[in-house]
């Protein structure tokens, strides 16, 4: 009705913009740039698999989880308020995850195809092996984005919990669906003979002298580890530095694209009026005896004087004779940190104005709700990453059965998190390369950004943690050479890995494109952070650090091997004799 109204004076000539606390993100956009990132990950999937049949079929379950992710999400709408931020994400995470567990599947199934065994046997072997690896995974996605829910902030929960949903469906659909498909595809999926893939599955060690661009780049790592972790880790805390002069806020009108017509209007209060009318509190009073009017003037008078007011509007009347509201005008606009503290100097001086004019105050407001979901988050920050870490710390002592590979696991990925927060701080709230990225507003970053991309990295981490290191434990336990382990460990699964990495970093990066103030910094940030956490610390790091902790990297002390649980999450036994299940050296005490 505004809207339409506005249009009929513009009409008449007068100049109009409408803007406001009601206009937003709504909607689930998807444009050419999604679209872009998507055909960006099927070439990968191409590339990689060498198959065009098999790159449908990585694709075609993630497309249909998604959809069915999409479908339970939505149809939740009339029972609870699902924001567009909420789906976007969802989709973006089950599209993602959905490629990469399926590739990882596929990729074991055309190996073993390809030594010749049985189409049957082969998809219910990669599904016991590397399925087992994608359900734990995507569990830790799981976990780590459903504890989103324990911050108690409403839309973070459902935020949390709808994400969760798609990446479960993701999971059933990978580990279900595609071994169904892959069994009516039967011999067409195997590698044609004297093919790239077809000699990587007969010749995993590289015997015959091919060796891929990954292998060579572990080599190089392990020939000078020390070197590497001293240049990747300064590196990786000098990209993190921003990270410690990051401010947090949600995001107003003024990170609205300049063309629409709430980005105008903020513009045209914020220069014509000033930036706290952009952002103006409201402060309710309330009496014992019902003289509100009295009593809500002279609480006005004191915030006059209160530092960073530009104006105090007087008293509304309520319904309620001892209630009224006051409208506060602040100085700056609702993202500066002097309008923080001026709520804060409001609530200090709640008990003087009672005890001078008998009336209690609340202030609330969007600019107030806002600031208040900003600080709960922060203080949520630390707690949440300390949950995270110990959780990675028990999973991985009890899949690896040693306390170098967890501990080097969660530093590396506390430095992709810190990394990927100072490229946000610097590109988001510095201004860094903003005008050609064409970001349409630079200040504090999505309030809820850090804990979402925690939760996700963390899950994405072990993801890729446990499908490198699991095969330079297996190198480990039947030759007990260290050096040697890693990389014949890592030559079986970088390509992947690195695949994997490439399709997650495509599709998130699809996003950025989107004016969306909330999905814009979100999708960066996953995809530079899979990007660092990937070939920054899996990729490099990981190796280097393992060969300087030599056979120290699978110690374990013996009272501690007896009480944890073995967990077998690529499902290796499945394919060892009973002969070969106890080569397991002696660790080095």
């Amino acid at each position: 009705m505004i809207e339409r109204a506005a249009e009929k004076a513009e009409k008449s000539g007068l100049k109009t913009s409408v803007g406001g606390s009601a206009y937003g993100s709504n909607g689930v956009h998807i444009g050419p740039s999604e679209i872009i990132g998507v055909a960006v990950a099927v070439l990968v999937l191409v590339v990689t698999v060498g198959s065009l049949l098999a790159a449908g079929m990585s694709l075609l379950p993630a497309l249909l989880g998604v959809a069915v992710g999409l479908a339970g999400l939505l149809a939740l709408t009339p029972a609870f308020s699902i924001s567009s931020t909420a789906i976007t994400l969802a989709l973006m995470l089950g599209l993602a995850v959905g490629i990469d567990y399926s590739l990882f599947i596929l990729t074991r199934h055309r190996q073993q195809l390809a030594r010749g065994t049985d189409p049957q046997e082969s998809i219910a072997l990669a599904n016991g092996t590397a399925g087992s690896a994608v359900v734990f995974a995507g569990s830790t996605v799981i976990i780590a984005l459903a504890a989103l829910s324990v911050i108690g902030i409403p839309f973070l929960t459902v935020m949390g919990l709808g994400a969760a949903g798609a990446v479960l469906v993701a999971v059933l659909a990978a580990i279900t669906l595609l071994p169904a498909l892959a069994g009516f595809a039967g011999t067409r999926l195997t590698p044609k003979p004297g093919s790239k893939e077809a000699q990587r599955a007969t010749d995993p060690d590289g015997s015959a002298g091919r060796t891929t661009l990954g292998a060579r780049w572990v080599k190089t790592v392990v020939a000078k580890p020390l070197l590497t972790v001293l240049a990747g880790a300064g590196i990786l805390v000098a990209l993190a530095l921003p990270a410690t002069d990051l401010r947090l806020a949600l995001p107003d009108n003024g990170s609205a694209p300049v063309t629409s017509t709430e980005r105008k209007a903020y513009d045209t209060v914020n220069d014509k009026f000033g930036p706290g009318f952009n952002g103006p509190l409201l402060v309710l009073t309330e009496t014992d005896k019902g003289a509100g009017a009295h009593a809500g003037a002279q609480a006005a008078q004191k915030l006059r004087n209160l530092k960073g007011v530009k104006t105090v509007l007087s008293p509304t009347p309520t319904h309620d004779p001892a209630q009224t509201v006051i409208q506060v005008i602040p100085k700056t606009g609702p993202d500066s940190t002097r309008t923080g503290q001026l709520v804060r100097d409001i609530r200090a001086a709640a008990l003087d104005i009672r005890e001078t004019t008998g009336a209690m105050i609340a202030v609330t407001g969007t600019t107030a709700v806002n600031i208040d979901v900003s600080n709960r988050l922060s203080d949520s920050l630390l707690p949440f990453i300390a949950i995270v870490v110990g959780l990675s710390l028990i999973l991985l002592t009890m899949v690896f059965r040693s306390l170098v590979v967890p501990l080097k696991a969660t530093v590396g990925f506390l430095l992709s998190v810190a990394a990927s927060l100072g490229l946000v701080g610097a590109l988001f709230q510095w201004g860094w390369l903003a005008d050609t990225l064409g970001l349409a507003h630079t200040g504090p970053v999505v309030s809820f950004l850090p804990i979402i991309l925690t939760g996700v990295l963390f899950g994405l981490a072990m993801d890729y943690e446990v499908f490198l290191v699991s095969g330079m434990r297996e190198e480990w336990v039947h030759t007990g050479m260290a050096r040697r382990s890693v990389t014949d460990g890592a030559r079986h699964s970088v390509r992947v890995v690195t695949a994997a990495a490439l399709i997650m970093f495509t599709v998130f990066a699809g996003f950025f494109p989107l004016d969306d103030a909330l999905i814009k910094p979100i999708a960066f940030a996953l995809a530079v952070g899979v990007a660092i956490d990937a070939f920054a610390v899996r990729l490099t790091l990981v190796p280097a650090v393992l060969t300087l902790a030599g056979r120290h990297a699978w110690w374990l002390p013996a009272w501690l091997g007896r009480a944890l649980p073995d967990l077998d999450v690529e499902g290796t036994r499945l394919q060892t004799t009973p002969q070969t299940q106890h080569m397991e050296p002696e660790p080095a005490r």
